[in-house]
Protein backbone atom coordinates (compact mmCIF):
# COMPACT_ATOMS: atom_id res chain seq x y z
CA UNK A 1 0.00 0.00 0.00
CA UNK A 2 1.03 4.10 -1.04
CA UNK A 3 0.49 6.84 0.28
CA UNK A 4 0.11 10.13 -0.97
CA UNK A 5 -1.20 13.48 -0.38
CA UNK A 6 -4.31 15.71 -1.32
CA UNK A 7 -4.81 19.08 -1.44
CA UNK A 8 -8.49 20.08 -0.80
CA UNK A 9 -8.31 24.11 0.10
CA UNK A 10 -11.95 24.70 2.13
CA UNK A 11 -11.46 28.28 3.12
CA UNK A 12 -11.88 32.05 1.78
CA UNK A 13 -10.56 35.22 1.55
CA UNK A 14 -11.72 36.08 5.29
CA UNK A 15 -10.09 32.85 6.94
CA UNK A 16 -6.77 32.38 4.96
CA UNK A 17 -5.41 34.45 1.40
CA UNK A 18 -5.09 32.27 -2.07
CA UNK A 19 -1.02 33.47 -1.96
CA UNK A 20 -0.60 31.74 1.60
CA UNK A 21 -2.80 28.72 0.84
CA UNK A 22 -0.98 27.71 -2.00
CA UNK A 23 2.95 28.96 -0.19
CA UNK A 24 1.83 26.71 2.68
CA UNK A 25 0.80 23.86 0.07
CA UNK A 26 3.82 24.16 -1.94
CA UNK A 27 5.91 23.89 1.26
CA UNK A 28 4.09 20.60 2.54
CA UNK A 29 4.56 19.37 -1.10
CA UNK A 30 8.12 19.64 -1.60
CA UNK A 31 8.19 18.09 1.97
CA UNK A 32 5.90 15.13 1.22
CA UNK A 33 8.12 14.53 -2.26
CA UNK A 34 10.99 14.07 0.13
CA UNK A 35 9.38 12.01 2.64
CA UNK A 36 8.73 9.24 0.30
CA UNK A 37 4.92 9.98 -0.39
CA UNK A 38 4.04 8.91 -3.77
CA UNK A 39 1.83 11.65 -5.13
CA UNK A 40 0.36 15.11 -5.07
CA UNK A 41 -3.38 15.40 -5.76
CA UNK A 42 -5.80 18.14 -5.75
CA UNK A 43 -9.15 19.26 -6.87
CA UNK A 44 -11.36 21.54 -9.41
CA UNK A 45 -14.04 23.21 -8.01
CA UNK A 46 -15.49 27.04 -8.12
CA UNK A 47 -17.23 30.20 -6.21
CA UNK A 48 -16.93 29.03 -2.55
CA UNK A 49 -14.61 28.11 0.22
CA UNK A 50 -15.12 24.57 -0.42
CA UNK A 51 -12.49 24.16 -3.37
CA UNK A 52 -12.90 27.24 -4.93
CA UNK A 53 -9.48 28.27 -4.27
CA UNK A 54 -8.77 25.42 -7.18
CA UNK A 55 -10.90 26.22 -10.12
CA UNK A 56 -7.91 25.08 -12.53
CA UNK A 57 -5.77 21.61 -10.77
CA UNK A 58 -3.77 21.94 -13.53
CA UNK A 59 -1.88 25.06 -13.04
CA UNK A 60 -1.35 24.09 -9.29
CA UNK A 61 0.17 20.53 -10.25
CA UNK A 62 2.74 22.51 -12.20
CA UNK A 63 4.20 24.33 -9.68
CA UNK A 64 3.78 21.08 -7.75
CA UNK A 65 5.96 19.54 -10.40
CA UNK A 66 8.34 21.93 -9.81
CA UNK A 67 8.97 21.58 -6.00
CA UNK A 68 9.20 17.98 -6.39
CA UNK A 69 11.68 15.48 -7.56
CA UNK A 70 9.27 11.86 -8.09
CA UNK A 71 5.64 11.95 -6.60
CA UNK A 72 3.23 11.74 -9.19
CA UNK A 73 0.66 14.27 -9.76
CA UNK A 74 -2.74 13.62 -9.83
CA UNK A 75 -6.09 16.12 -10.89
CA UNK A 76 -8.49 14.92 -8.47
CA UNK A 77 -10.43 15.54 -10.44
CA UNK A 78 -10.88 17.46 -13.25
CA UNK A 79 -14.76 18.41 -14.55
CA UNK A 80 -15.44 17.35 -18.35
CA UNK A 81 -18.90 19.16 -18.26
CA UNK A 82 -17.62 22.03 -17.45
CA UNK A 83 -14.49 22.50 -20.07
CA UNK A 84 -14.00 22.31 -23.74
CA UNK A 85 -12.27 19.00 -24.38
CA UNK A 86 -10.37 20.00 -27.43
CA UNK A 87 -9.02 22.66 -24.46
CA UNK A 88 -7.93 19.61 -21.73
CA UNK A 89 -6.13 17.71 -23.72
CA UNK A 90 -4.02 20.01 -24.85
CA UNK A 91 -3.70 21.21 -20.87
CA UNK A 92 -2.88 17.79 -19.86
CA UNK A 93 -0.56 17.03 -22.54
CA UNK A 94 1.40 20.30 -21.62
CA UNK A 95 1.24 19.53 -17.84
CA UNK A 96 2.54 15.45 -18.54
CA UNK A 97 5.61 16.74 -20.35
CA UNK A 98 6.65 19.71 -17.62
CA UNK A 99 6.27 17.11 -15.30
CA UNK A 100 8.36 14.53 -16.93
CA UNK A 101 5.61 12.22 -17.47
CA UNK A 102 4.57 12.39 -14.02
CA UNK A 103 1.06 13.24 -14.69
CA UNK A 104 -2.34 10.83 -13.74
CA UNK A 105 -5.47 12.49 -14.95
CA UNK A 106 -8.63 12.10 -12.13
CA UNK A 107 -11.96 12.70 -14.20
CA UNK A 108 -15.50 13.11 -12.42
CA UNK A 109 -18.77 14.67 -13.45
CA UNK A 110 -19.47 17.28 -10.74
CA UNK A 111 -21.87 17.17 -8.03
CA UNK A 112 -22.55 20.66 -6.71
CA UNK A 113 -25.75 22.17 -7.88
CA UNK A 114 -24.41 25.96 -7.66
CA UNK A 115 -21.65 25.25 -10.12
CA UNK A 116 -23.77 23.94 -12.64
CA UNK A 117 -26.61 27.02 -11.98
CA UNK A 118 -23.81 29.58 -12.74
CA UNK A 119 -22.38 27.42 -15.49
CA UNK A 120 -26.00 27.82 -17.23
CA UNK A 121 -25.83 23.37 -17.43
CA UNK A 122 -28.65 20.96 -16.39
CA UNK A 123 -27.58 18.51 -13.63
CA UNK A 124 -29.39 16.27 -15.66
CA UNK A 125 -26.86 15.90 -18.55
CA UNK A 126 -24.06 15.59 -16.16
CA UNK A 127 -23.13 11.76 -17.06
CA UNK A 128 -23.79 12.35 -20.69
CA UNK A 129 -21.52 15.45 -20.30
CA UNK A 130 -18.44 13.56 -18.50
CA UNK A 131 -19.18 9.86 -20.49
CA UNK A 132 -18.74 12.10 -23.68
CA UNK A 133 -16.32 14.42 -22.82
CA UNK A 134 -14.01 11.59 -21.69
CA UNK A 135 -14.38 9.52 -25.13
CA UNK A 136 -13.29 12.77 -26.57
CA UNK A 137 -10.14 13.94 -24.39
CA UNK A 138 -8.97 9.99 -24.77
CA UNK A 139 -9.06 9.89 -28.47
CA UNK A 140 -7.53 13.10 -28.57
CA UNK A 141 -4.72 12.14 -26.82
CA UNK A 142 -4.08 8.80 -28.42
CA UNK A 143 -5.29 9.19 -32.10
CA UNK A 144 -4.35 12.48 -34.25
CA UNK A 145 -7.28 13.43 -36.71
CA UNK A 146 -9.36 13.15 -34.43
CA UNK A 147 -13.21 14.59 -35.12
CA UNK A 148 -16.17 14.00 -33.22
CA UNK A 149 -19.55 14.81 -33.67
CA UNK A 150 -20.75 14.86 -30.25
CA UNK A 151 -24.38 16.44 -28.42
CA UNK A 152 -22.01 18.94 -26.70
CA UNK A 153 -19.32 19.30 -28.22
CA UNK A 154 -17.87 18.52 -31.69
CA UNK A 155 -15.31 19.40 -33.85
CA UNK A 156 -13.33 19.01 -37.13
CA UNK A 157 -10.08 16.48 -37.52
CA UNK A 158 -8.01 17.74 -34.88
CA UNK A 159 -4.14 16.46 -33.70
CA UNK A 160 -4.18 17.56 -30.32
CA UNK A 161 -0.65 19.65 -29.11
CA UNK A 162 1.41 18.88 -27.22
CA UNK A 163 0.94 15.06 -27.66
CA UNK A 164 1.22 12.97 -24.53
CA UNK A 165 4.65 12.36 -22.99
CA UNK A 166 3.16 9.33 -21.44
CA UNK A 167 2.49 6.55 -24.25
CA UNK A 168 -0.38 6.07 -25.31
CA UNK A 169 -1.44 8.44 -22.57
CA UNK A 170 -1.42 9.40 -18.97
CA UNK A 171 -3.16 7.13 -16.62
CA UNK A 172 -6.83 8.07 -16.49
CA UNK A 173 -8.40 7.84 -12.81
CA UNK A 174 -12.25 8.80 -12.48
CA UNK A 175 -13.98 9.37 -9.05
CA UNK A 176 -16.84 7.34 -7.92
CA UNK A 177 -18.90 8.27 -4.80
CA UNK A 178 -21.48 5.50 -3.50
CA UNK A 179 -22.69 4.50 -6.95
CA UNK A 180 -22.06 1.36 -8.27
CA UNK A 181 -22.93 2.20 -11.75
CA UNK A 182 -19.73 4.88 -11.59
CA UNK A 183 -17.58 1.39 -9.81
CA UNK A 184 -18.33 -0.73 -12.85
CA UNK A 185 -17.93 1.76 -15.08
CA UNK A 186 -14.48 2.49 -14.13
CA UNK A 187 -13.33 -1.05 -14.18
CA UNK A 188 -14.87 -2.09 -17.59
CA UNK A 189 -12.70 0.68 -18.62
CA UNK A 190 -9.66 -0.39 -17.44
CA UNK A 191 -9.63 2.99 -15.33
CA UNK A 192 -8.20 3.42 -11.85
CA UNK A 193 -10.68 4.88 -9.58
CA UNK A 194 -11.14 7.55 -6.89
CA UNK A 195 -13.30 6.68 -3.84
CA UNK A 196 -13.99 8.34 -0.18
CA UNK A 197 -15.76 6.68 2.86
CA UNK A 198 -17.06 10.17 3.88
CA UNK A 199 -20.58 9.69 2.91
CA UNK A 200 -20.51 5.90 4.70
CA UNK A 201 -20.49 4.12 1.36
CA UNK A 202 -20.19 0.29 1.43
CA UNK A 203 -16.20 0.27 0.30
CA UNK A 204 -16.15 -3.43 -0.01
CA UNK A 205 -19.06 -3.72 -1.75
CA UNK A 206 -18.85 -1.08 -4.37
CA UNK A 207 -14.79 -2.38 -4.58
CA UNK A 208 -16.04 -5.58 -5.27
CA UNK A 209 -18.17 -3.70 -8.09
CA UNK A 210 -15.21 -2.41 -9.65
CA UNK A 211 -12.73 -5.38 -9.29
CA UNK A 212 -15.36 -7.98 -10.95
CA UNK A 213 -16.07 -5.22 -13.76
CA UNK A 214 -12.24 -4.99 -14.40
CA UNK A 215 -11.90 -8.80 -14.71
CA UNK A 216 -14.71 -9.49 -16.63
CA UNK A 217 -13.54 -6.87 -19.34
CA UNK A 218 -10.37 -8.91 -20.04
CA UNK A 219 -8.10 -6.58 -18.01
CA UNK A 220 -4.61 -7.12 -16.84
CA UNK A 221 -4.32 -7.46 -12.97
CA UNK A 222 -7.02 -6.04 -10.75
CA UNK A 223 -7.28 -2.48 -11.16
CA UNK A 224 -5.92 0.33 -8.92
CA UNK A 225 -8.30 1.61 -5.86
CA UNK A 226 -7.26 5.00 -4.16
CA UNK A 227 -9.38 5.86 -1.57
CA UNK A 228 -8.96 9.63 0.75
CA UNK A 229 -8.93 10.30 4.04
CA UNK A 230 -8.63 13.31 6.46
CA UNK A 231 -5.47 12.28 8.52
CA UNK A 232 -3.66 13.69 11.31
CA UNK A 233 -0.68 11.93 13.07
CA UNK A 234 0.33 13.52 16.84
CA UNK A 235 2.49 11.18 19.45
CA UNK A 236 -0.86 12.08 21.39
CA UNK A 237 -4.06 10.88 20.18
CA UNK A 238 -5.73 13.18 22.05
CA UNK A 239 -3.71 16.14 21.03
CA UNK A 240 -4.39 15.11 17.05
CA UNK A 241 -7.81 14.70 17.47
CA UNK A 242 -7.44 18.43 19.41
CA UNK A 243 -5.62 19.88 16.33
CA UNK A 244 -8.14 18.26 13.91
CA UNK A 245 -11.63 18.74 15.81
CA UNK A 246 -12.68 22.34 14.95
CA UNK A 247 -10.93 22.21 11.34
CA UNK A 248 -12.66 18.89 10.14
CA UNK A 249 -15.68 20.73 11.46
CA UNK A 250 -15.14 23.16 9.52
CA UNK A 251 -14.49 21.10 6.71
CA UNK A 252 -17.37 19.43 7.13
CA UNK A 253 -19.51 22.84 7.06
CA UNK A 254 -18.15 24.12 3.92
CA UNK A 255 -19.17 20.97 1.98
CA UNK A 256 -22.62 20.79 3.23
CA UNK A 257 -22.75 24.64 2.43
CA UNK A 258 -21.24 24.38 -0.81
CA UNK A 259 -24.21 21.26 -1.50
CA UNK A 260 -26.96 22.56 0.22
CA UNK A 261 -28.95 22.99 -3.27
CA UNK A 262 -29.59 18.68 -2.46
CA UNK A 263 -31.38 19.61 0.20
CA UNK A 264 -33.14 22.97 -0.69
CA UNK A 265 -35.11 21.61 -3.15
CA UNK A 266 -32.82 20.74 -6.52
CA UNK A 267 -33.34 17.46 -7.53
CA UNK A 268 -31.50 15.31 -11.01
CA UNK A 269 -32.08 11.70 -12.07
CA UNK A 270 -28.72 11.46 -12.68
CA UNK A 271 -28.25 12.54 -8.80
CA UNK A 272 -30.68 10.17 -6.84
CA UNK A 273 -30.72 10.14 -3.64
CA UNK A 274 -28.50 13.01 -3.26
CA UNK A 275 -31.00 15.01 -0.80
CA UNK A 276 -30.17 11.86 1.93
CA UNK A 277 -26.06 12.10 1.53
CA UNK A 278 -26.12 15.66 2.37
CA UNK A 279 -28.79 15.55 5.09
CA UNK A 280 -26.79 12.69 6.41
CA UNK A 281 -23.51 14.68 5.78
CA UNK A 282 -25.10 17.59 8.35
CA UNK A 283 -24.78 15.60 11.17
CA UNK A 284 -21.69 13.90 10.26
CA UNK A 285 -18.66 15.17 13.27
CA UNK A 286 -15.18 14.25 13.57
CA UNK A 287 -15.81 11.52 16.07
CA UNK A 288 -18.45 10.24 13.75
CA UNK A 289 -15.80 10.07 10.80
CA UNK A 290 -13.22 8.48 13.38
CA UNK A 291 -15.32 5.77 14.67
CA UNK A 292 -16.59 5.21 10.77
CA UNK A 293 -12.56 4.90 10.11
CA UNK A 294 -13.22 7.46 7.19
CA UNK A 295 -10.41 9.55 9.00
CA UNK A 296 -7.39 8.13 10.41
CA UNK A 297 -6.54 11.50 12.94
CA UNK A 298 -4.97 9.96 16.45
CA UNK A 299 -1.28 8.42 17.75
CA UNK A 300 0.66 6.15 15.52
CA UNK A 301 -1.07 3.48 16.82
CA UNK A 302 -4.12 4.22 16.21
CA UNK A 303 -3.83 5.76 13.03
CA UNK A 304 -2.03 2.27 12.06
CA UNK A 305 -5.10 0.32 13.12
CA UNK A 306 -7.51 2.66 11.28
CA UNK A 307 -5.47 1.99 8.40
CA UNK A 308 -5.25 -2.18 8.77
CA UNK A 309 -8.97 -2.04 9.76
CA UNK A 310 -9.77 0.21 6.30
CA UNK A 311 -7.57 -2.59 4.47
CA UNK A 312 -9.63 -5.49 5.91
CA UNK A 313 -12.98 -3.69 5.57
CA UNK A 314 -13.17 -2.72 2.15
CA UNK A 315 -11.06 -5.89 1.06
CA UNK A 316 -7.87 -3.95 0.07
CA UNK A 317 -7.07 -0.92 -1.72
CA UNK A 318 -3.96 0.24 -3.96
CA UNK A 319 -3.66 4.05 -2.91
CA UNK A 320 -4.15 5.94 0.17
CA UNK A 321 -4.56 10.34 -0.54
CA UNK A 322 -4.21 12.11 2.49
CA UNK A 323 -5.76 15.56 3.42
CA UNK A 324 -3.86 16.71 5.69
CA UNK A 325 -4.02 21.25 5.66
CA UNK A 326 -7.50 21.13 5.72
CA UNK A 327 -9.13 24.57 6.76
CA UNK A 328 -6.96 26.80 8.83
CA UNK A 329 -4.27 23.65 9.80
CA UNK A 330 -0.97 25.41 10.93
CA UNK A 331 1.69 25.08 8.52
CA UNK A 332 3.84 22.85 11.53
CA UNK A 333 1.28 20.78 12.54
CA UNK A 334 0.69 19.87 9.03
CA UNK A 335 4.56 18.70 8.49
CA UNK A 336 4.91 17.23 11.99
CA UNK A 337 1.67 15.20 11.04
CA UNK A 338 3.28 14.31 7.69
CA UNK A 339 6.74 13.58 9.19
CA UNK A 340 5.55 11.40 12.23
CA UNK A 341 2.99 9.51 9.73
CA UNK A 342 6.62 8.63 7.25
CA UNK A 343 8.29 7.29 10.08
CA UNK A 344 6.39 5.64 12.53
CA UNK A 345 3.34 5.00 10.06
CA UNK A 346 4.46 4.41 6.23
CA UNK A 347 6.75 1.54 7.12
CA UNK A 348 4.08 -0.61 8.51
CA UNK A 349 2.53 -0.75 4.98
CA UNK A 350 5.79 -0.50 2.99
CA UNK A 351 5.04 -1.80 -0.90
CA UNK A 352 8.00 -3.44 -2.29
CA UNK A 353 7.38 -1.80 -5.16
CA UNK A 354 7.39 1.22 -2.92
CA UNK A 355 10.48 4.18 -3.80
CA UNK A 356 12.59 4.39 -0.69
CA UNK A 357 12.42 7.87 1.12
CA UNK A 358 15.59 10.10 0.06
Amino acid sequence: MQFGIQFFPDVGPTEKSAQDYFRDALTIAEEADRLGYVHVRTVEHYFTPYGGYSPNPLIFLTAIAMRTRRARIITGALLPVFNNPLKLAGEIGMVDAISGGRLDVGFARAFLPHEFHRFGISPDESIARYREGLEQIERLLTEENVSSQGQFHSFPPTTSLPRPTQQPRPKFFVASIASPDSFAFAGTKGYSVMAIPLTGAKMKELIAVYRQAWKEAGHPGQGEVLVAYHMVCHEDGATARAIARDRLQAYLDSLVAAASGWVEGVSSKDYPGYDKVIAGLKTTTMDSLIASNAAWIGSPAEVRDGIARAQQDSGGFELASLQVNFHTMQLDHALASIRLFADKVMPHFADPSARAVA
